[in-house]
């Protein structure tokens, strides 16, 4: 067996079962999730439809690299969103499409990690984050070292204070922006400084972009590494890779597609690599993601119902937590008084809503938990469900905090 499998630590997710084990919420009161950040408006009709039109491809085997004609929409869809020059992301060798950015995610370390570089043994990822990217650093034998995101750093890894050495020792950087769970965006010139450092001290950068297409601001979309390297004269994107998913941009978890983009030279082994891991995409789900790619309608129409929802919700919640708007993404960071996981436990057991406890997202280390006293809010359901939550959360807080 593998021996860093008992090195795992247990899943949010499992670990609010246990939090909410033995308890029996009002049956009065339906039940409404908001701490899974999967996306719950209805998928677009047209990509529905090429679902059901493209079935005929049940009957052969998918190509790992997938059609040329996905590919392209992929990468000229990045240059779009990105202001990167009109063909500067070749569909040929500069775009993988991948069966989710999680499994994107994990498998990643597995094919770039270097076992055998003893004296670069660290995956570098932020704190609180995506526990994806600590499970992949584990089990590729690496090491993870944790950037803590802290109010006073604005919810971003402080990269300036990194110690050079520990740059010196560092293989992969996960990089997240739009934030998981903050929210937080990394502007152009923080995300050309940490390429710098990538080229300087020999890392490669894992940038999970999946919430890049929700933001508050039209006028200030979330700025992209590969627009960042092109930027610094690096044409073919050296040491930076991107994750883009349709599971948020399109409304699409089910779909399980998304596609992987950047330094050839990398991509070229990681298509190598999952040859033999064996995730190839269906050829029904390229057809439709090629569509969902090439369309922009729907991804303002999606966005523009999250505004909608931060619209509704802060002003109600303001009063009653520390809470701010994100600049990007659909979740609410806030502060609650006291224990974050009682807060949340209490709330599923009063008003049968149920939200994550910051501190399952982030380790604790010297300077402790930053996700402590925080809660986790996803704003995926509907609006009318989302506001019937809040309405219950701030019941919730009336009834239990001196308020």
């Amino acid at each position: 067996m593998n021996p860093y499998i008992d090195t795992l630590q247990p899943y949010p997710f499992e670990l609010l079962k246990t939090l909410h084990s033995g308890i029996n919420p009002p049956s009065n009161l339906s039940p409404i999730s908001l701490s899974i950040g999967e996306p719950r408006h209805r998928p677009p009709a047209f990509i529905v439809e090429a679902l059901k039109q493209e079935l005929s491809g049940l009957n052969t085997y998918p190509t790992v690299i997938g059609s040329w004609e996905l590919r392209s929409a992929a990468a000229r869809q990045l240059e779009r969103r990105y202001g990167i020059s009109e063909g500067r992301i070749s569909a040929d060798n500069m775009v993988l499409p991948v069966t989710g950015t999680r499994e994107a995610l994990y498998s990643f370390a597995h094919a770039m990690f270097d076992t055998n570089a003893t004296h670069k043994n660290l995956v570098l990822m932020p704190n609180p984050g995506y526990q994806i990217y600590e499970g992949a650093a584990l089990l590729s034998g690496a090491q993870p070292y944790r950037l803590d995101t802290w109010q006073r750093t604005g919810f971003k890894p402080n990269f300036k204070e990194v110690p050079p050495t520990i740059w010196d020792r560092c293989q992969i950087l996960y990089l997240c922006s739009p934030g998981n769970p903050t929210g937080a965006v990394h502007t152009l010139d923080e995300l050309k400084s940490v390429i710098e450092l990538a080229h300087r001290h020999n890392f490669i950068i894992a940038a999970d972009e999946c919430y890049a297409d929700i933001y508050q601001n039209e006028a200030l979309p979330p700025a992209g590494c590969l627009a960042a390297a092109e930027s610094l004269g690096l044409s073919r994107f050296d040491r930076v890779v991107v994750f883009h998913s349709l599971s948020k941009r399109s409304s699409v978890p089910g779909l399980r597609s998304g596609i992987v983009a950047g330094d050839p030279a990398l991509l070229t082994k990681y298509r190598l690599y999952r040859t033999y891991h064996g995730c190839a995409m269906p050829t029904y789900v390229q057809a439709a993601s090629r569509l969902a790619w090439e369309d922009t309608a729907h991804v303002l129409e999606n966005r523009a119902r999250y505004q909608a929802k931060f619209a509704t919700v802060l002003p109600l919640l303001a009063p009653y937590l520390e809470i701010a708007s994100p600049d990007a993404g659909f979740y609410l960071w806030p502060m609650v008084e006291g224990d974050d996981t009682l807060f949340a436990r209490s709330l599923y057991e009063q008003q049968n809503v149920v939200v994550l406890p910051g501190s399952f997202m982030a380790r604790t280390g010297p300077n402790g938990n930053p996700g402590q006293g925080r809660i986790r809010i996803s704003l995926v359901a509907e609006h009318e469900e989302c506001l019937i939550a809040t309405q219950r959360i701030v019941n919730f807080i009336k009834d239990n905090y001196h308020v």
